[in-house]
């Protein structure tokens, strides 16, 4: 019998109804004679509830918690309870289970508190259990430091719990059940001809989570492309056998037969463009902005510089999250005296569009036809940056759904 992994979000354990859903849906695997470890989130809703708890009891200084130890022992107890409500309600159909903790199996985790990344998972326990014939309900989202501390791993992380669990007990997949019954070729509340793919390489996966698509945590898939853990999405609002051979599979590069020149089309709108004007066009510029940048834990994306009018002297332009456009900004006039350029501006007023695909690889012409439908809809790009399977481009943020539309149409994603 093969071990599986089932990982149930919080839309999908809102309510004890879902909850039961959740169960019936744990017992058919049971029954098909798999050995069943299931990770869950806290319910919808409810790690937000517990946040704005911590925040009344001690307000955060620059968005981070004071006693953030005990922020992580506030907000791991939203999972607990779904562990526990689920474990319930599969005993409740005659189905042996039994809720687990983070601190538990152990799923060993660093000390950076509210935002940890594991460091190994100990499964020797949690393995017994699940060959003697128990479900282990396991509480997502918590791992416990190396001096017995609750820490959690950042919004998302119920996800990373559930691959990383699956890579330690050599599961032969980690399913992970959401609102959504697969990976599309863009959002369909956008593009109402968006196709589910069957199947996706885990880089693929990985530029569309950290470009906008939210179906999956940036770093659950990392780690699942590393540890080789094959993935399925799909959807948990279904009854046990109504929907066979649902979701996507994400897997490695190499079991996707035929590979498709562009996969699928990401957005973000958390954009904000910082442009700065009159840099002095020598060494070391770069690394001063862009270190003082790294210091303060601010993700740049996006980056181009050309030459000024002016002799010796460079503009630039970046991309940040919008939520840290004004501290992005803060930080640099901080610098201007020092590193002596003219302006900064910021425009929050913009989206980046992606197209990805493992087949640019081996194919020309990718850009031609991007540049070329956005050209023709009077779409002006921007920035553009790119990668070995991905085009990225900045446009004003009014233009991001015909822009999506476009490229969907473009590349024919519509007919797969």
């Amino acid at each position: 019998m093969s071990r599986l992994v089932m990982k149930f979000g919080g839309t999908s354990v809102a309510d004890l109804d879902r909850i039961r859903r959740v169960g019936r849906l744990v017992a058919a695997e049971v029954a098909a004679g798999h050995k069943v470890a299931v990770v869950v989130s806290a319910m919808a809703g409810k790690t937000n509830e517990l946040v704005a708890w911590t925040d009344g009891a001690g307000p955060a200084i620059n968005g981070l918690p004071i006693s953030d130890d005990e922020y992580d022992v506030v907000v791991a107890s939203g999972e607990q309870v779904t562990a526990g409500l689920l474990a319930i309600a599969l005993r409740n159909v005659g189905v042996n289970a039994r809720s687990w903790m983070g601190w538990q199996i152990p799923i060993i985790a660093d000390d950076a508190h509210g935002r940890a990344r594991i460091d190994d998972v100990l499964p020797d326990k949690l393995i017994a259990a699940l060959d003697s014939g128990q479900v282990a309900v396991i509480a997502g989202f918590q791992g416990v430091t190396r001096d017995d501390r609750i820490a959690t791993l950042g919004r998302g992380g119920s996800d990373t719990s559930a691959v990383a669990i699956a890579a330690a007990i050599k599961a032969v997949r980690c399913d992970i059940y959401t609102d959504v019954d697969g990976v599309y070729t863009t959002d369909p509340r956008i593009e109402s001809r968006a196709r589910r793919l069957p199947k996706i390489s885990y880089e693929e996966m990985l530029e569309m989570a950290s470009l906008g698509a939210k179906v999956l945590q940036t770093r659950s898939v990392e780690l699942a492309m590393s540890q080789n853990v094959p993935v399925r999405v799909l959807s948990s609002f279904v009854e046990p056998g109504e929907a066979p051979g649902q979701g996507t599979i994400v897997c490695d590069e190499e079991e996707i037969m035929e590979k498709r020149i562009v996969s699928g089309v990401a957005y973000s709108r958390d954009e904000a463009k910082i442009s700065l004007f009159g840099l002095p066009d020598h060494p070391g510029v770069s690394s001063e902005i862009f270190g003082a940048l790294a210091d303060a834990n601010v993700n740049v994306d996006m980056i181009v510089q050309s030459h000024a009018r002016t002799a010796d002297t460079a503009n630039m332009e970046f991309t940040v999250g919008k939520r840290d456009a004004a501290r992005t900004v803060e930080i640099i006039r901080a610098a201007q005296r020092r590193i002596g350029f003219d302006d900064v501006q910021v425009n929050e007023d913009v989206s980046k569009v992606s197209v990805i695909g493992v087949g640019m690889r081996s194919h020309t012409g990718v850009a031609k036809t991007m540049f070329g439908a956005l050209a023709e809809k009077g779409v002006n790009i921007q920035v553009i940056s790119t990668s070995e399977i991905k085009i990225s481009v900045l446009i004003d943020a009014a233009y991001t759904e015909l822009a999506v539309r476009a490229l969907h149409a473009a590349y024919g994603l519509d007919k797969l």
